[in-house]
């Protein structure tokens, strides 16, 4: 049994895939995603919340804004890699996770996290991880 909050923003990027699986996305390509963070907690804090919804609105938004409007094949953080829906889950995730364990995001009781990006509203990825 758990609680759970979910915060959602969006983001628009370029991008282009390296791999025949691919097919037409092996061309640079624009994806606008629309991002719902998860945060997990068995209980509630002292508060009677799992997130402040403000900051975590605020972490997502933050996390996003480095992201969007930008080619990711320009980023030398994403050199090499192939920046598919599953990926950038995860790479969201992780900024996430240091936002909680830098304790802005309240006093550590979360017990878990599922980054989810919706590509159309009939393909989209997650990615959970337990704190």
């Amino acid at each position: 049994m758990s609680y759970s909050v979910t915060v959602r923003d969006h983001m628009m990027i370029a991008h282009s895939f390296t791999g025949e699986v691919f097919g037409p996305a092996q061309r640079l390509h624009g994806a606008t995603y629309v991002v719902d963070a998860t945060f997990r907690a068995a209980d509630l804090d002292a508060d009677g919340v799992v997130v402040d919804i403000g900051r975590a609105s605020e972490a997502l938004h933050g996390i996003l804004a480095a992201l969007s409007y930008r080619n990711l094949d320009d980023e030398p953080e994403f050199a090499g890699v192939n920046t598919t829906t599953e990926r950038l889950c995860s790479v969201i995730a992780e900024r996430l996770i240091a936002a909680v364990r830098a304790g802005s995001l309240g006093d550590g009781h979360l017990t878990g996290l599922e980054v989810t990006l919706r590509e159309s509203h009939i393909a989209w990825a997650s990615f959970e991880v337990e704190l």
